[in-house]
């Protein structure tokens, strides 16, 4: 018998690993739904050049030369007019509590200028808080506003006139108008460092109970799975509010990041996120076996979490399908919360939706925590 090679001994060895392989289901679904995953989001969800934002329109007049002007941005591909505000108010409220990108102000006397050749202007608000939403569609307006307006005088063939009466298109880059990348991700960090260090250590909280021989003494303890819950998670609530407070010192310091809003609302929101976070990786926890499996089911989170939230690519830039798969992420509301407070100084009223949502995921979390906890451990 050869004792340094055998292929009947190697044999074995592979028969019982595939064999370990095949009882480890987590890690085999790992193994093959991420590669797939990383491949459709990178290849159809993933577009740094978005098109077809949505845009709010105020004009007091329905002139020929103001639909051509709208006509023309559509016709570009980024302008898509879902919103006609009544009013400069009702504008700054849509884009302040982000549902357009662009606010569109046509003044009442742009016909009359146009007709006597009177540098007609147009106002575009652009919602610059992640840059790279925001360049793409800006770069085209003067060429495509003046061509507009030379079709529906007619004069499009006469070079002299398309210097005459030039279109002025007069662009506001909002909340950052020196498009700094730093004011859109830094913001966003506070998410995301809090997901990865929330999530996964309280993905383990349980797995680790069992792999050190100490379950059944919590079992044994007279306490409810209510009660264990709160223990296991509430001591990380605590571990996120120095996290916030770092991040939020480093923000300002290091970063110069402006702070606009309300430090309240901030705070509220940051709590219900945190809270819906260490509510998710207490599920997690009930469902793993192991604290191997709950590190992987946390990374299968975390993968599309980042990449469909807004927070590594434009979010508006992705199709329909993956900005509706973006919503059921917890990370997804909070960027938009922290962002519209803090570089748009935004009120309760243009972000108690998204708060809503984070209280959805804390109810929901909560509900098939302790379902999963009867079920397993009583």
């Amino acid at each position: 018998m050869n004792s340094v090679f055998s292929f009947a001994r190697l044999g074995a060895l592979l028969i019982k690993e595939f064999i370990q392989m095949r009882r480890d289901r987590i890690t085999f679904a790992m193994m093959l739904g991420v590669p797939l995953i990383q491949l459709v989001l990178f290849g159809y969800a993933i577009n740094n050049d978005p098109k077809s934002l949505p845009a709010a329109l105020v004009a007091t007049s329905n002139d020929p030369y103001t639909r051509a002007i709208v006509a023309a941005l559509q016709t570009t591909g980024y302008y898509r007019f879902d919103h006609v505000a009544q009013s400069a108010a009702e504008a700054e409220f849509l884009i302040s509590r982000g549902d357009v990108a662009f606010v569109v102000t046509i003044p009442a006397d742009f016909a009359r200028r146009v007709e006597s050749g009177n540098s007609p202007q147009i106002l575009i608000e652009a919602d610059a808080t992640d840059p790279a939403v925001a360049s793409g569609a800006i770069s085209t307006l003067g060429t495509v506003g003046s061509q507009a307006l030379l079709r529906a005088q007619g004069t499009q063939e006469a070079a002299a006139e398309a210097a005459k009466g030039q279109l002025d298109v007069v662009v506001h880059r909002r909340y950052n108008p020196e498009g700094i990348s730093q004011y859109n991700i830094v913001p966003g960090l506070l998410g995301v460092i809090l997901q990865m260090t929330m999530v996964m250590m309280t993905s383990i909280a349980l797995t680790r109970e069992t792999e050190r021989g100490t379950m059944e003494n919590l079992l044994a303890m007279p306490s409810s799975p209510l009660e264990i819950m709160m223990g296991k998670v509430l001591p990380y609530l605590a571990v996120g509010g120095v996290q916030v407070v770092v991040v939020l010192a480093a923000a300002k310091l290091l970063f110069a990041i402006p702070f606009t809003g309300s430090m309240s609302l901030l705070l509220t929101a940051v709590l219900i996120f945190v809270l819906a976070l260490v509510l998710l990786g207490y599920t997690i926890s009930t469902i793993a076996r192991t604290q191997m499996q709950a590190l992987q089911l946390t990374f299968f989170f975390f993968l599309p979490s980042i990449m469909l939230s807004g927070f590594m690519f434009p979010y508006r830039g992705m199709p329909d399908w993956a900005q509706i798969f973006g919503e059921i992420f917890p990370l997804t509301h909070f960027l938009r919360i922290t962002r519209a407070v803090m570089l748009k100084g935004a009120e309760l009223p243009a972000v108690a939706t998204e708060i809503g949502w984070l209280v959805v995921f804390v109810a929901l979390f909560a509900g098939v925590a302790l379902v999963r906890f009867r079920r397993t451990l009583d």
